[in-house]
């Protein structure tokens, strides 16, 4: 198990949380699992933006992003030399501390 800890964001996780995760799951899938829900427009299928995440600990643990992911994140607000798709992100077993960005370019959300 590795841990991954979320920084707070003002409104998907307002304390911030640290959680166990297992070695071969998605960082989003991480998420999800912990009841930090951020979106995911695309239903994790790397075909849009919503779950840009940057990796403030451990990014070099990742596997590097595919083409398709570095293309998708140019169009990421926010980006970062850190930022990977949530969805595309797979934990090792590094420590990881995942930040979520403030803002998506999600034009509507599944939330009200």
């Amino acid at each position: 198990m590795t841990k991954v800890t979320f920084l707070p964001h003002e409104k998907i996780c307002p304390q911030g949380k640290t959680v166990e995760a297992v070695d071969g799951e998605s960082v989003l899938d991480v998420a999800l699992n912990n009841g930090i829900e951020i979106e995911h427009a695309c239903e994790k299928s790397c075909a849009c933006t919503t779950c840009h995440v940057i990796i403030r600990q451990g990014y070099d643990s990742l596997d590097p992003p595919s083409e398709r992911e570095e293309d998708l994140l140019d169009k990421a607000w926010g980006l970062e030399p850190q930022s990977r798709l949530g969805c595309q992100a797979i934990v090792a077993e590094e420590e990881l501390i995942v930040e979520i960005p403030k803002y998506t370019l999600n034009q509507v959300s599944e939330k009200r």
